[in-house]
């Protein structure tokens, strides 16, 4: 690579970064209670672990409700208010969660006050997430929609990673009181940082229907929401099948996995743009599918390592590079449309990951669920070639 292209290369990453740095601070509010609350709602208010989790999964089904209408914010007042509106709402589930901290003495009352800060949580991810993708595509160039989106994932990730062992520290030292007021400092500072880049100039024109905009992905955001059952049993049930087996090394699996997922978006991004995104899935879903096997297979810890390793080289690429095919289907004026709508797969593949898989291991055992989300992969897998096929039959004609 010439001097020159490599100073435009790092100038326009440092541009994506500065952007995406919102979806760092969503995510990392998302992060930083995640391990805190269901302690919080079966200890100290008393309620069983079942409403925890429906606590946790509350946030989950709001993101899902809320981004196809955040994509649609997005296309008419402009991304970077929708970004500035989402970090707002993070910001005050902050708030809430105070309020439910100070009122652990009535713990009904605890309890309204948390399922509202995760309602605002849920809202405040798929503005800040979705707003901030557009946003990054808008700053740079179309041709970039896939370094944008791999970026935004490292940055959703990342912050994954750093909030839940931070909010324990936090928790600790500092009660769920801690928690809140850092979510609220780092949304401040986001918003500020924010306010002070540019706005990109909202696409004018006809929009087509929402209807008409689903009927032109609908194909995309299947093959993506296959794909991330994967991705959804290794991070819901790999503590379990390691129990199960008597293992040790669950935590090191899912950070190969973690480290698997982010080394792909960082050095093959660019494969999206130079062979199609299409292409990139299907060579990416049989990535996952092999791995998935051999977690199945469970011959030794190694083995399973090295499965989760390539589930998560797999999965690396399929948001992005589906996502880029997805956005090309409609006019520019539906493209927040389109993405929001696109994203709402990857929330329902995970919300349903979790029950199914459960219904699964209490029939077959917990091996089978890598068996069937390697299924359910294949599935994805045909999908997208279906859709190969489409392609090149309209570019003959």
């Amino acid at each position: 690579m010439s001097p020159s292209k490599f100073q435009t290369n790092l100038q326009l990453n440092k541009r994506i970064v500065s952007i995406v740095i919102s979806t760092f601070v969503c995510y990392l509010s998302i992060g930083l209670p995640l391990a805190v609350l269901p302690g919080f709602v079966h200890g100290k208010l008393g309620y069983n672990s079942v409403l925890a989790g429906l606590i946790i999964s509350l946030q989950y089904f709001a993101t899902l409700a809320s981004r196809p209408h955040a994509g649609r914010y997005a296309d008419n007042i402009g991304p970077k208010k929708v970004v500035i509106y989402g970090l707002a709402c993070c910001g005050l589930s902050g708030v809430f969660y105070i309020f439910a901290d100070l009122t652990t003495a009535t713990p009904w009352l605890s309890l309204i006050f948390l399922c509202v800060g995760r309602v605002l949580l849920g809202v405040g991810e798929s503005l800040a997430a979705t707003g901030t993708i557009l946003w990054g595509i808008g700053a740079t160039n179309p041709i970039h929609t896939a370094r944008v989106i791999s970026w935004n994932g490292v940055a959703t990730y990342s912050a994954m990673a750093v909030g839940a062992p931070l909010g324990v520290f936090l928790n600790l030292h500092w009660r769920l009181t801690g928690v809140a007021t850092v979510i609220m400092i780092i949304a401040v500072l986001a918003i500020a940082l924010a306010c002070s880049k540019p706005a990109i100039k909202v696409v004018t024109g006809k929009r087509i229907a929402f209807r008409a905009v689903v009927g032109r992905i609908w194909m995309h955001g299947l093959g993506l929401g296959f794909g991330t059952i994967g991705f959804g049993v290794i991070a819901t049930f790999i503590t379990l099948y390691y129990a199960d087996k008597n293992w040790d090394g669950a935590a090191f699996t899912l950070t190969l996995f973690s480290l698997g997922f982010v080394g792909m978006r960082l050095l093959f991004a660019n494969c999206i743009a130079r062979f199609g995104g299409l292409r990139v899935t299907i060579v990416s879903f049989a990535i996952e599918i092999l791995g998935l096997l051999l977690i199945w297979l469970g011959l030794d810890p190694f083995s399973v390592q090295i499965g989760a390793l390539l589930t998560g080289c797999g999965f690396s690429l399929v948001f992005p590079a589906l996502g880029v095919e997805a956005v090309k289907q409609v006019p520019q004026q539906n493209q927040g449309t389109a993405l929001g709508t696109y994203s709402a797969f990857l929330d329902l593949g995970l919300g349903l990951t979790g029950p199914i898989a459960g219904l699964v291991i209490a029939h077959f055992g917990t091996p089978s669920i890598y068996l069937a989300a390697a299924l359910m992969v294949l599935l994805a897998m045909l999908i997208t070639l279906r859709m190969l096929g489409l392609e090149k039959r309209q570019a003959q004609l």
